[in-house]
């Protein structure tokens, strides 16, 4: 660094533009710097605080190459000197570093802003998307931790928004669903059977459903309710609702609760919820009760028999008691697919389980179809099947 552009300066700079509301552009950060630098600063020394500046405050300054790459799902920075990727086999450290935490603090919190929230001291987390980032051009979901709450420094986790395209051939010829269990799927649909998908974070749920949803016949409506907009089922009507974070005064929310009550008033055929993660399961299952059969959504759990537990968990939220959850869920929803994502990265559908009333009253998943041929619900499933297409 130049005895001109020093430290100082540029901290200076940095003040400056941090007081715009809007995202710096390359003339805004010249003037600032011929500003602060009283006018003295050659064209040399310009170009080289500006190549400084830039990477800092336009885009996602350093991590930009890594969003750019198809392969990355997710771009995570733990220190100035760790910043890790996923390609799908799993975490990779990278050679890129930032100059200290104090730049990726700078980062997390212009990011933030972007994103129309706010981080700081007083609150020092923030959970986001910044629309037109990244390689997939659906945007990028942020979230940041600041220090203290984050003891290394600042945390930073980018998840690259992928539209969920791939057809159910595509995921049948890649092995990600055997034959059998694909002829399967194809009659759940037909037959407008309920569904969930479940499994762990990048497991694929969000592509099958986007698979399966592309197999409902053309002159349905399907009204999708998301958290993020990852849905995007090659289907020709399809209307899609995206929940809303409140901005900076904590003002203009909008729940993806909020949007499944819009939902039952736009005509649907079929709701599905991208995502079911609060109290929005009460509404989800009271529309599949009340006669908008074939609704679908995803939910994280690590197998068809922790859904029961889970959905309670979320209806709890809302003030459904485990009885009424129990009573709800068996009527609304018939079948349960499971995916995985193993070690190695590869994801399966791993099971097809069917939703099941016991004795007690509380609501059992059945393997009806299994990769490890565990299906003892294999007939009870065909039944449904068989009546529910007769109707």
């Amino acid at each position: 660094m130049s005895a001109i552009v020093t430290a100082d300066l540029l901290d200076r700079v940095r003040d400056r533009l941090a007081e715009t509301t809007s995202e710096p552009s390359p003339a805004m950060v010249a003037a600032a710097l011929r500003a602060e630098a009283g006018g003295v600063l050659g064209d040399t020394d310009l170009l080289r605080a500006l190549r400084l500046l830039e990477t800092e405050f336009t885009g996602v300054g350093p991590l930009d190459p890594l969003l750019a790459d198809p392969a990355v799902a997710d771009v995570l920075v733990t220190a100035p000197d760790e910043v890790w990727v996923d390609r799908g086999r799993g975490l990779q450290r990278t050679t890129t570093r930032f100059a200290d935490e104090a730049a990726v603090r700078r980062l997390a919190q212009r990011l933030a802003l972007a994103a129309g929230r706010r981080l700081d001291d007083a609150q020092p987390w923030v959970d986001g998307r910044l629309p037109g980032v990244g390689h997939s051009g659906f945007g990028v979901r942020l979230h940041a931790v600041l220090a203290p709450i984050s003891q290394g420094g600042t945390c930073l986790s980018l998840r690259v928004l992928r539209p969920a395209t791939q057809g159910l051939d595509a995921l049948v010829a890649g092995g990600a669903i055997a034959p059998d269990a694909h002829a399967l799927l194809l009659r759940v649909v037909a037959a407008r059977l309920a569904f969930l998908v479940v499994g762990g974070t990048g497991a694929g749920k969000t592509t099958l459903l986007s698979a399966l949803l592309a197999q409902v016949d053309t002159t349905e409506r399907i009204v999708c309710v998301e958290d993020a907009a990852e849905l995007a089922p090659p289907h020709p009507h399809v209307v899609r609702l995206v929940a809303r974070a409140p901005n900076v005064e904590g003002v203009g929310e909008v729940t993806v609760r909020d949007l499944v009550r819009q939902a039952l008033r736009m005509r649907p055929d079929r709701i599905v919820v991208g995502e079911v993660r609060g109290a929005e399961v009460i509404d989800l299952l009271t529309a599949l009760n009340t006669g908008h059969d074939g609704g679908a959504g995803t939910v994280h759990a690590n197998s068809p028999e922790e859904v029961p537990a889970r959905l309670e968990a979320l209806a709890a939220l809302g003030g459904m008691d485990r009885a009424a959850l129990h009573s709800q869920l068996a009527a609304a929803v018939q079948v349960v697919l499971h995916v995985h994502r193993r070690a190695d990265g590869t994801r399966r559908l791993v099971e097809i389980g069917l939703v099941r009333r016991e004795a007690n009253g509380l609501v059992g998943i059945v393997p009806a179809w299994s990769a490890i041929g565990v299906e003892p619900a294999a007939g009870a499933l065909n039944a449904l099947l068989d009546r529910r297409s007769g109707l």
